[in-house]
């Protein structure tokens, strides 16, 4: 990791600076395979599931056979795991429900809101290095609470033509209605525009790699709606003299992992804790079996030394991380200057690892930045706010002539004169 002791304020933007690949090549690509897709439905994304996934498929629905199946690959012991996160999960999202509340602006003006569940939905879960079954507890269940008629999953099936069991597992769990055999761009593209299997969804969530993210960014343009944008993930680390050097490099250690392009960092206000945690990681690294990609994540990764507290947490806001660690003797006070972070976790046992698997928080998160303008998916992810208004004679009498005038000053007369009609019938019935 490399390290950065004092950094001044003028360095600190190219300090947080994600790195930016050249995708024009990448987007090109995307954009051909959607195009085919939407063209030639089942046809291309079996062609693509040959030249990208290497399987030759009959048919991409899982079927019931196989979802049986599954039941049978996976330990009861995981299985009671996967259930254990899945009430977890439920129970804090459950939590989220929306409570209209009618409010009279002004007398006779009635106004409210009620919660509408996207009727469609599709979840994207990679299957490659890493099959996410946990991603699916994390799309699949409040899309479930929330009330969404049609929950649509797609995954890349292996070279014999199976998906994961554990994701099978999770699917049946959490409420999935369709599963298909479909990975990588083609998956985006079936579920935006629907083919002859595969059923048109209305918003598309889940995680993938830049292909899989260029992709729902392209869609999103003019066919169906995204969860958010996503770069790799990352994690940042706030540690102080209290803190566990083992904990510390086992959370960085942990987000290295995701892949080459994972970015961890560590901000700290100690000497002693660098050299501690260095060691730790040194020492951790070698029994992990994906040492090599966590080696080269850490190739690209910072350790920043700073002042005080106060700079380490506005550092992290700057940096507006995916995941939040605060291992620090005074987390709580940490905690409330904490304003740009996906997902926070707090003292020395909250560890990432919890947020992602069973602690019920989702970890489906806005990375690259983009924390500073987003949420992490959450039950209203899945919902839209319908207002309704009704207007009493007593509601036009309030309203009535401020609408007018309103109207009139923006050179709308069509708009001034739906409210003089009713003002004028009020008015002669009061005669």
């Amino acid at each position: 990791m490399n390290i950065i002791k004092y950094p001044s304020r003028e360095q600190w933007a190219e300090i947080i600076e994600r790195p930016h690949l050249d995708v024009t090549q990448l987007n090109q690509t995307v954009a051909a395979v959607l195009a085919d897709v939407r063209q030639r439905g089942d046809e291309a994304v079996k062609g693509y599931e040959l030249k990208f996934d290497h399987v030759d498929l009959d048919i991409l629905a899982v079927s019931d056979e196989e979802m049986a199946e599954a039941e049978t690959l996976v330990s009861a012991e995981l299985r009671e795991a996967i259930s254990l996160a899945h009430d977890n999960i439920k129970k804090f999202h459950e939590a989220q429900r929306f409570r209209s509340k009618k409010v009279e602006t002004q007398p006779g003006v009635v106004c409210w809101q009620k919660s509408v569940a996207i009727e469609k939905v599709g979840l994207y879960i990679p299957g490659g290095t890493a099959p996410l079954f946990s991603t699916v507890l994390m799309l699949a269940t409040p899309a479930k609470i929330a009330g969404c008629s049609e929950i649509v999953l797609c995954t890349p099936p292996d070279r014999q033509g199976r998906v994961n069991p554990a994701i099978l597992v999770a699917a049946r769990i959490a409420g999935v209605s369709h599963i298909y055999k479909i990975g990588g761009v083609q998956a985006i593209g079936a579920m935006a525009y629907g083919t002859e299997t595969v059923p048109k969804v209305y918003k598309i969530f889940g995680p993938g790699n830049q292909y899989v993210m260029a992709a729902k960014q392209q869609v999103s343009l003019h066919d169906v709606a995204i969860d958010m944008p996503a770069g790799p993930s990352e994690v940042c680390v706030i540690a102080d003299e209290m803190a566990n050097p083992a904990f510390v490099a086992a959370d960085l250690l942990s987000q290295a992992e995701h892949g080459a392009d994972s970015q961890v960092i560590l901000i700290t206000t100690s000497h002693k804790v660098i050299d501690d945690v260095q060691q730790e990681v040194d020492r951790q690294l070698d029994r992990l079996p994906r040492k090599e990609i966590a080696q080269r994540s850490l190739q690209n990764s910072l350790i920043i030394l700073v002042r005080d507290k106060k700079e380490a947490i506005e550092l992290s806001n700057a940096y507006a991380p995916e995941h939040l660690v605060i291992q620090t003797e005074d987390y709580e006070t940490m905690a409330d200057h904490v304003v740009n972070a996906g997902s926070v976790f707090l003292g020395r046992y909250a560890c990432e690892s919890a947020g992602d698997y069973a602690s019920g928080t989702n970890h489906t998160l806005p990375t690259h930045g983009y924390a500073t303008a987003y949420n992490g998916v959450n039950l209203d992810s899945y919902c839209r706010k319908v207002t309704f208004q009704h207007l009493s004679e007593e509601g036009v009498r309030s309203i009535g002539r401020a609408v007018e005038l309103m109207a009139e000053a923006e050179q709308l007369d069509a708009h001034k004169n739906a409210m003089t009609v009713r003002m004028a019938e009020i008015e002669n019935k009061s005669k």
